[in-house]
């Protein structure tokens, strides 16, 4: 089903004021379409960093020995749209294509492939775990994700079934005291259902460990040991207490393996900060994506003025000159009520976020959003443009915290210290006797200071 999509700007073409024409295109990043008379007819659809540069390529007149792609004569319509970031390059561009092409196509064209997930069968008898790539909605719920690559879901699978008693054997188990078991069973690894080693009800609490496990990330655990740890070291029982601690470290290291994006594919909520694309004014705006339940929906513009930075933030500063200050809002002249504060605004847009989100998107185009996702929440950190903000324990946004991020993105990168103004002078010297000794000296540089140039 072919997505809703309309490019923002759309221009008019022809080749005998194809000069002029282009001149009205932005030398900004973004998204266009070239279509032709035909409109039943595929356009040509791609990104540029430049969209006036990349359009001139292609529909300025040709030289005679160029072997490049020209579609001067083929063209009469423009479209495009300006993007603030890459990520938002990529999202428009997967619109456009589903809307064009077609979903499937649109897969193809930007190599997409839905990522690795853990899936815990929860409603079979004897539940298990296993890496997949495919949603079902039977099993959303249990489906904890999305991981980098099927080599670190499968990593982050085996090292919490060595922390539990779970079965790892693919076949549907048929229950017999006959039943010859595993290698795993063998080695007081599984809790072995297959030949009724342990109760539906054992299993079945083992199981609940570890999805509760999985929701928390660890920290269900975590915290049963860290208690069971501290009761010891009270009875004075230190070597419990100390093989206490070292499981502590194996679990915390087994929980490190999986990143705060892996949770269950329906609680995937975050927001999103990037930078806002430009309109030729210094508005300050930021841009906000929201992910629900694994979907982005977005962009909402959200205004950062009321949440001052420092101009003269450096990179070897403190972090308190760092961090955006907020700053209480006062009310001008003759006006009866305050302006609006930061964070009202950042709660309007965060609830225009929230209603413009997709309520039952189809498996497909979630697999496709997840794929975005992990395409950019993956790259380096210095490659990765923006943050994800998750929500409160209590399910509350943190406000504030998104305010700082958009107040990031919306400043840019912090600047670097400016130079001193004093600066030693080499040529300069001065010789220091020794007090009490007049034989001895020694040469001192002389500190001065830039002299300003003075008017003729």
């Amino acid at each position: 089903m072919a997505t809703p999509f309309h490019f923002e700007h759309s221009v008019a073409f022809s080749p005998d004021s194809s000069g002029e024409i282009l001149r009205q295109i932005p030398t900004l990043p973004g998204v266009f379409a070239l279509r032709g008379e035909d409109p039943a007819a595929e356009p040509y659809l791609t990104r540029a960093a430049d969209l006036r540069r990349r359009m001139v390529r292609l529909l300025a007149p040709p030289d005679s020995q160029s072997k490049r792609l020209n579609l001067r004569d083929r063209v009469r319509a423009i479209e495009y749209t300006v993007t603030g970031s890459e990520f938002e390059s990529l999202l428009v561009t997967y619109n456009a294509s589903s809307a064009i092409f077609g979903a499937e196509q649109a897969r193809k064209r930007l190599r997409l492939h839905p990522p690795y997930f853990l899936r815990l069968t929860m409603e079979h008898a004897h539940p298990r775990v296993y890496s997949t790539n495919r949603l079902t909605r039977r099993g959303l719920a249990q489906t904890y994700g999305p991981f980098p690559s099927r080599l670190a879901a499968e990593r982050y699978c085996d090292a919490v079934l060595d922390l539990f008693k779970l079965r790892r054997c693919f076949e549907d188990l048929e229950v017999h005291p006959d039943h010859p078991g595993c290698a795993y069973g063998e080695m007081k690894m599984c809790m072995a259902p297959c030949n009724v080693s342990c109760t539906v009800e054992e299993y079945a609490a083992e199981a609940r460990s570890v999805e509760a496990f999985f929701r928390t990330q660890g920290e269900s655990m975590l915290a049963e040991i860290a208690a069971a740890r501290e009761h010891a070291s009270a009875e004075m029982e230190f070597e419990q207490a100390a093989a206490l601690h070292e499981q502590h470290t194996r679990v915390k290291a087994v929980a490190a393996l999986a990143s705060e994006l892996v949770r269950p594919v329906p609680e995937l909520r975050g927001v999103i900060t990037q930078p806002a694309a430009s309109r030729g004014d210094d508005a300050q705006e930021a841009a906000l994506y929201l992910l629900d339940g694994g979907c982005i929906a977005g962009p909402q513009r959200l205004s950062t003025l009321g949440v001052r930075a420092v101009k003269e933030q450096t990179s070897v500063g403190s972090s308190l000159f760092a961090q955006p200050l907020m700053l209480q809002a006062v009310p001008l002249e003759g006006e009866a009520t305050p302006a609006e504060s930061p964070e009202l605004r950042a709660e309007r847009t965060l609830a225009a976020l929230q209603a413009a989100a997709a309520s039952s998107p189809d498996l497909a185009t979630l697999a496709d959003h997840l794929s975005l996702l992990r395409r950019w929440f993956y790259r380096p950190e210095k490659s990765r443009t923006g943050e994800i903000f998750f929500p409160n324990p209590d399910g509350s946004w943190p406000v504030r915290r998104i305010l700082r991020g958009a107040a990031r993105m919306a400043l840019g990168d912090p600047k670097p210290m400016a130079e001193t103004q004093r600066e030693l002078v080499p040529a300069a010297k001065v010789k220091i006797l020794h007090q009490g000794r007049p034989d001895v000296e020694r040469a001192v540089p002389v500190v001065g200071r830039k002299r300003a140039h003075s008017s003729p």
